[in-house]
This record gives C-alpha cells, sequence and structure tokens, in this order.
C-alpha cells in the first residue's frame, strides 16, 4: 500500500522532482566518469611513464572524490528539505486520515528509494558511455595505442558510486524520519502561511557592518593582489578567513539596507511591480544569508579553479614547444669538492666531460646527428649578491627567502652562440668590458633588472665589466617544461681565457643534441639506449645529469591533463551544487509566496506583468552571488596568476572566456529551469 503510493506521489511529484532528480544525475554521471579512469581499457598501450601519470591521476581523483561526495550528500539533504517542505500540507491530509508518522515516513522512504535507484541507474548509463569519450580523450593526451581501446565498464568506479551515494541516501532517510517527527498536525497545514523566520535588521547597523565588510575585503584584495609576494601559507589562510566573513557581512548586510535604499529612488521603485519585486527579493536574502555566502564561495572556487587550471594547462603546452628545442641535454660537475665523500670511481670520473661518460654508459655520439658541449665557470667571489652591488642590502631586507650567496654560472659568449643557433635562440655579442645576463624566471628576472637598469658592474678577476643591457635577456641552457632559468652570465672569451686556473674555476660540462632519425618512433629507439643503462652505472659519475625532450614531454603533458581533469571535477561539482542549491531555495521561495502572487492577480495585474516580475526577481536572486563571486575571482586571480607565474607564463585572459561559457550553460541552465519551475508553482492552483 505504502509503496504503491509511494509510486504515485513520486509520478505525480515528478515536476517538483526536476531539478532535483537532475542534479542527482549528473553527480552521479561525473562520479562515475572521473572515477572510472583506472578501469579503462584503452590505457593498456600507455607508456611506463604514462601508466604512472596515470595511476597518479587516479589517485588524486579519488582523494578528492571524498570531497565531492560530501559536497553532494549536503547538497541531497537540503534539497530534500526542500521537497518536504513542499508538501507540508499533504501530510498533513494523510496525518488527518489517521495515518501516523510512521507511516508517512514509509511513503516517504519508498519515494527515496525509488529516486535513488532511478537516479542511480540513469547516471550510470549517462556515466558509462560518458566514460567511453573520456577514456578516449586520455588515450589521446597520453598518446596511447588506441588499437587497445575497446567499450568498458569500470566495475571499481560503479561500485565506488553506489556505496558512496547509498550511504547519502541513508543519511537522508534517518534525516526524513527525523523531520517527520517533529511536526504537529497544525504546523502542516499552516506551513503555506509561515514562511521562514526573517529577522529584522537595525538600518544604521548594518551599513556599518556593510562598510566594515568592505574594508576587510579590501585589505584582502590588497594583500592578494598588490602583495602577492608577501603572502605566505599561514596568511593566506588568513586572507581567505576574511574573505569568508567578509562575504557573509556583505550579504547579511545588504539585506537589512538593500530594500531602504532602493526605495529612495521612486522613479524606480514605484515603476510597474518593482516595489513588490525588491521586497520579494529582501525577504529572499534576509532568510539565505549563509547560502547565498556558501554558494557565492562556491562560484569564486568553480571560476578561479576553471581559470587557473586552463591558464596553466596553455602555459605548459607553450612552454614545451618553446623549451625543447633538442632531443637531449645533459650536465655533468667538473670539479668534485674534495671535502665530500666520493667512491674512488666517482673521482676517476670525475674530469669526464659529458660525452665521455655518456660513451662510457653505452651511449655514443654515433647515436647524435649534431651536438653542442660547452663548458660553464664559476668566481667565488661573483655571488648573486655582489651582481646586485648596492642593491643588495635592500633587495634582501624585502625578499628574504633569496640566497644571495649562491655562485653565478659564468659562460663564454662564444660558447653560449653556439648552444643557442642549435636551440634556434637569439645569439649575442660583447664588447670588451661589457657583460650581460641571461634570465627567463620572471621572479628573478624582475629582482636583477633593478641593478642592470643602474649600470652595476661586476669585477671578474683583473676585469671590471659593465652591463651591455639595462635588463635581463631571453636565453637557457636546461630544456624544461617552464621558464626556469635564474640568472647566467655572458662575458667576453678573453675573460674566460685570461681568469680559467685563476678566478674562474670548471664548475660543469654541459652538452645538447638532436638524436639520429627524424621519426617519433627512431628517435625512440635511440632513447631506450639511455634509459637501459643501470642505475649502478649512472651513479658512477657523480654530479651527471640528463633530461630528454620524450621524458619532459611525458611528465609536462600527464601534470596538464591532471590539472585540467581535478580543475573540470571540482569545478563543475561545485558550480552544479552552488546553481542547484540556489535553484532549490528560490522554488522554496516561490512556494512560500504563492499566495502572494495570489494578491497580484486580484489586484488587477496581468500574467506578463507577474512572469516579468518573477523573470527579474529570479535574476537578480541568482546574479547577486555571481557577482559578489567575480569581483573576488578579479583579484584571486591576480595572485594566482603570480603564483602561475613562478612556473609558467599564462594569460587568464585566453581562459575566461571558456569558463563563462561553461558558467553560462550550467548556471543559466540552473536559472532558467528555476524561472519556469517557479512560474507552475504560483500558476497551480
Amino acid at each position: 500500500m505504502l509503496f504503491k503510493l509511494s509510486v504515485k506521489n513520486m509520478k505525480k511529484s515528478m515536476k517538483d522532482y526536476a531539478i532535483y532528480f537532475l542534479t542527482l544525475i549528473l553527480g552521479v554521471a561525473i562520479f562515475y566518469v572521473f572515477n572510472a579512469l583506472e578501469g579503462q581499457r584503452a590505457m593498456l598501450g600507455l607508456s611506463k611513464s604514462g601508466y604512472q601519470m596515470v595511476d597518479l591521476m587516479v589517485q588524486m581523483i579519488s582523494m578528492v572524490s571524498v570531497l565531492v561526495a560530501f559536497i553532494l550528500g549536503f547538497l541531497i539533504v537540503y534539497a530534500n528539505n526542500f521537497l518536504i517542505k513542499r508538501r507540508k500540507k499533504e501530510f498533513g491530509v494523510y496525518m488527518m486520515l489517521g495515518m501516523g508518522k510512521g507511516g508517512i515516513s514509509g511513503i516517504l522512504f519508498g519515494e527515496t528509494i525509488l529516486i535513488g535507484l532511478l537516479s542511480l541507474g540513469v547516471g550510470l548509463l549517462l556515466g558509462v558511455f560518458a566514460s567511453q569519450f573520456m577514456s578516449i580523450l586520455v588515450a589521446k593526451l597520453f598518446e596511447a595505442d588506441m588499437t587497445a581501446y575497446t567499450f568498458s565498464v569500470s566495475a571499481t568506479a560503479v561500485q565506488k558510486t553506489v556505496i558512496n551515494f547509498g550511504i547519502m541516501y541513508v543519511i537522508v532517510l534517518i534525516f526524513n524520519a527525523f523531520s517527520i517527527s517533529r511536526y504537529k498536525l497544525i504546523d502542516l497545514f499552516q506551513a503555506r502561511q509561515r514562511g521562514e523566520k526573517q529577522t529584522m535588521k537595525n538600518t544604521g547597523f548594518a551599513v556599518v557592518v556593510f562598510l566594515a565588510a568592505a574594508v576587510i575585503l579590501g585589505y584582502a584584495y590588497y594583500q592578494v593582489a598588490y602583495r602577492s609576494e608577501t603572502v605566505t601559507q599561514d596568511r593566506a589562510m588568513l586572507l581567505i578567513a576574511m574573505g569568508c566573513v567578509g562575504t557573509f557581512m556583505v550579504f547579511w548586510s545588504l539585506s537589512g539596507f538593500l530594500l531602504k535604499l532602493l526605495q529612495r529612488f521612486k522613479g524606480v521603485y514605484h515603476k510597474n511591480l518593482n516595489a513588490f519585486v525588491l521586497r520579494q527579493l529582501s525577504s529572499n536574502i534576509n532568510t539565505a544569508v549563509f547560502s547565498m555566502t556558501v554558494i557565492c564561495l562556491l562560484l569564486f572556487a568553480t571560476i578561479c579553479a576553471f581559470c587557473s587550471g586552463m591558464s596553466m594547462n596553455s602555459s605548459l603546452r607553450t612552454s614545451l614547444r618553446e623549451m625543447t628545442p633538442a632531443d637531449i641535454c645533459a650536465e655533468k660537475i667538473m670539479d668534485l669538492p674534495a671535502e665530500k665523500d666520493f667512491t674512488e670511481v666517482q673521482r676517476e670520473n670525475g674530469q669526464k666531460t659529458v660525452l665521455e661518460s655518456l660513451a662510457d654508459m653505452g651511449f655514443s655520439a654515433e647515436n647524435l646527428s649534431e651536438y653542442v658541449e660547452i663548458a660553464i665557470y664559476a668566481d667565488k667571489e661573483l655571488t648573486f649578491g655582489t651582481t646586485l652591488g648596492a642593491y643588495e642590502e635592500e633587495l634582501r631586507a624585502q625578499y628574504p627567502f633569496v640566497n644571495m650567496t649562491t655562485m653565478e654560472d659564468i659562460i663564454g659568449v662564444s660558447a653560449y652562440n653556439s648552444l643557442a643557433k642549435l636551440y634556434g635562440n637569439p645569439t649575442y655579442e660583447l664588447a670588451e668590458g661589457e657583460y650581460l645576463i641571461l634570465c627567463d624566471f620572471d621572479g628573478m628576472r624582475n629582482l636583477r633588472n633593478v641593478a642592470l637598469s643602474q649600470g652595476e658592474e661586476i669585477t671578474i678577476g683583473a676585469f671590471t665589466l659593465k652591463p651591455r643591457y639595462t635588463e635581463c635577456k631571453e636565453g637557457y641552457l636546461t630544456m624544461s617544461a617552464s621558464h626556469i632559468n635564474a640568472g647566467i652570465v655572458i662575458v667576453p672569451d678573453a675573460v674566460i681565457e685570461a681568469e680559467y686556473g685563476r678566478t674562474l674555476m670548471l664548475e660543469a660540462n654541459f652538452l645538447a643534441g638532436n638524436y639520429v632519425g627524424t621519426t617519433k618512433e627512431e628517435k625512440q629507439e635511440v632513447e631506450n639506449i639511455l634509459l637501459a643503462v643501470p642505475d649502478e652505472k649512472a651513479r658512477e659519475y657523480s654530479g651527471f645529469d640528463a633530461i630528454t625532450k620524450i621524458s619532459i614531454y611525458e611528465a609536462a603533458t600527464g601534470l596538464a591533463t591532471i590539472i585540467t581533469f581535478l580543475v573540470l571535477y571540482l569545478g563543475i561539482i561545485f558550480l552544479i551544487s552552488g546553481a542547484a542549491l540556489l535553484a532549490l531555495k528560490a522554488l522554496s521561495e516561490s512556494t512560500d509566496s504563492k499566495g502572494r502572487y495570489e494578491i497580484l492577480q486580484k489586484v488587477g495585474a496581468d500574467e506578463k506583468m507577474i512572469h516579468r516580475a518573477l523573470l527579474e526577481q529570479l535574476g537578480i536572486f541568482f546574479l547577486l552571488p555571481l557577482f559578489v563571486a567575480i569581483i573576488h575571482s578579479v583579484f584571486g586571480m591576480q595572485f594566482i596568476q603570480f603564483v602561475l607565474s613562478l612556473f609558467n607564463r599564462g594569460d587568464m585572459l585566453a581562459s575566461v572566456g571558456v569558463t563563462a561559457l561553461i558558467l553560462l550553460i550550467i548556471y543559466g541552465g540552473y536559472f532558467l529551469a528555476t524561472y519556469y519551475g517557479s512560474r507552475r508553482i504560483i500558476e497551480e492552483k
């Protein structure tokens, strides 16, 4: 009997369940898609390093899924609260007919089970098909062998999804039973006459709170946007807390003075149904301060996640093309420090060049179609601090984390130019008595430019050199996935010839070259020779380090893919959760306000005016948290841009358009669904 009633109620209330049902399906599908990556057979053709990166990605997604499950669980409980509130009068009728609270709980139990099974079934079905596209995307990103691809269903992902959502529904069942046990018959019948409790706020005090919120947020904005370099981990947590408190204060205070403020603009306030719209809006904000705060912060997190993640992904791939112009580069320390412990074999190999060391390991020069081998020198008296000259103490106080005693790398201009030609980078000329600094790491380049702009001279033995340029020039030695060259001093060849053995010591030998072969497969065969060198053999050459274009690409591509997937996963969940919370809150308010709309009809407002008033009210209600989130994001992304600039140069503007499109589709979609759902509520008899 109860089960049949549950089925009939679910069919009858399907329109009420629409947003709830849609959100659950999307949640299940997204949860499955991202947790199914480990079971996709398309990954069977991945390389060893590619498999390791996917394995890391799976582990990170599994950890993030705990947070996702918590967010979705909160969302389900909140949505279920709306549905119960919507049907209080119905439950009152059941009690009038003699049904006990246990029977009502039984009906809700049946409906919850049905909705759960239906959403799980549809969500998993949608997720299974969507995951096939995801697996193809992963395989392409990691350049896997697509011949290994077959349609598959991840039993592990299904199990995780069912368990997590099963736990959520158990919590919902407990919540339902608890809620029903507290209701009295009179409360159920008067539910539509009783809205949420509103707290009247003193207008003057609300203005003071708003101004205080502006000061708090203004201080946080200034710190993250204009003093980014001073933000430590502890300070960052404090600023985040200030942002959360400030956001709450903004919405709390707006509900206290917004209506009073708008009433002063009589031409606007008394036009059409604006007075009704603004009062409704003020009432809605007043009863949803905490919800609006949470939604705003979720939207802020979504915008920052999408923009920063996509920007980092794009900049990583751009940097790869710029920073990997050769197939291999290797460096070997030449003068091993006498005070450190090295084996006899390592001491014997201490003076061997990179090419000689590679030959001993079984990788001969015949495997390279072209190469350049240069020497890197150092002077104990020429440190990062001494190149800054008079500005050392000032910058030391401003940037205490920078090690001023690090010896500078010194290279002759001819040696560097030979490497630059191999890389396809600009070459330079130096006159007698001149030097230049190569640096492409933005954080360090800004420091060095302070001294260079003032013509700071350096001394190497008997030579005093002045800067040829007033700023650092682009250039690097070691290939990488990002711009990490903190500084290389380029000097005339005469300085190297005269001072080597006196003030200059041979610090390291460096080699860069291209493999024999033109195709990817041919280059991989050459690289396999290097990969076959045992670790024990490589350890015989202390201070030896080699990196290849293939390994950089695999690692960077894997990192970019992990970032993209995590950003999409969290960003979409945050966005869906925020939009769904706002939608359910708006629908709940529409239920409470149904009588007010009926009064509007009685006093002569036509259907078109009422629909327009509803559209304006919901539009402002949806735009308000989004507007505040966008303001937060403008400053927050400046800090994120500063952090990303320490690793890569990325332009977030390129990702803003994509983020705006995603927001428009998902957030706008929930807005439209809420508008039509609210229209149906206020029109039903």
